[in-house]
């Protein structure tokens, strides 16, 4: 197997997003028999899930796999965040189903859009177990995003994303 363009998009030590799983880092580039054929394996390290996921060199275009995104990407992500809650009226069943899709989808702008639209202020009624564990799923995909592009902490992140909802949810003076 010749080396591809796709062996020469993503190195050793850097972050990718993989869009089922968000940010994580490839620790090796590995080649590896799976049924008699010779496979040369992204080795993608996702610490937070506690979790490794191998990925055909020649694959991860196809699956998704990507680059984090631009700071300018991140910058629109937060943007979204700032705009009004988008709901539509149809059934939750089927909302929660167009939820996990953009959270799967891997791209920054959908995620934050299901935080946008799932964030609750103190004063909101309470969110359902189901809406709940969606908004944590998407805000924990973005602040991994936000903190490995930001090249911050975790817990920085949070905070950035934190003070942009408080301040979209504060009330006009």
């Amino acid at each position: 197997m010749s080396k591809s363009k796709t062996t020469l998009a993503f190195r050793t030590n850097e972050f990718v997003v993989y869009p089922a799983h968000g940010v994580g880092k490839i620790t090796n580039v590995e080649k590896q028999e799976i049924a008699g054929t010779e496979m040369e394996l992204f080795v993608i390290a996702f610490e937070k899930d506690k979790m490794t996921l191998r990925v055909p060199t020649h694959k991860a275009i196809d699956v998704g796999m990507r680059s984090l995104s631009s700071p300018d990407v991140v910058g629109k992500a937060l943007e979204t965040l700032k705009g009004r809650a988008r709901v539509k009226r149809a059934m939750w069943s089927r909302r929660a189903q167009e939820y996990e899709q953009k959270i799967n989808s891997g791209d920054l702008i959908s995620i934050a859009e299901v935080v946008r639209d799932l964030h609750r202020a103190d004063d909101q009624r309470e969110q359902s177990y189901s809406e709940r564990q969606l908004y944590e799923a998407a805000l924990e995909r973005l602040t991994r995003e936000v903190a490995a592009v930001d090249g911050a902490e975790h817990g920085a992140a949070q905070q950035k994303i934190d003070d942009v909802l408080i301040t979209r949810t504060a009330p006009a003076a």
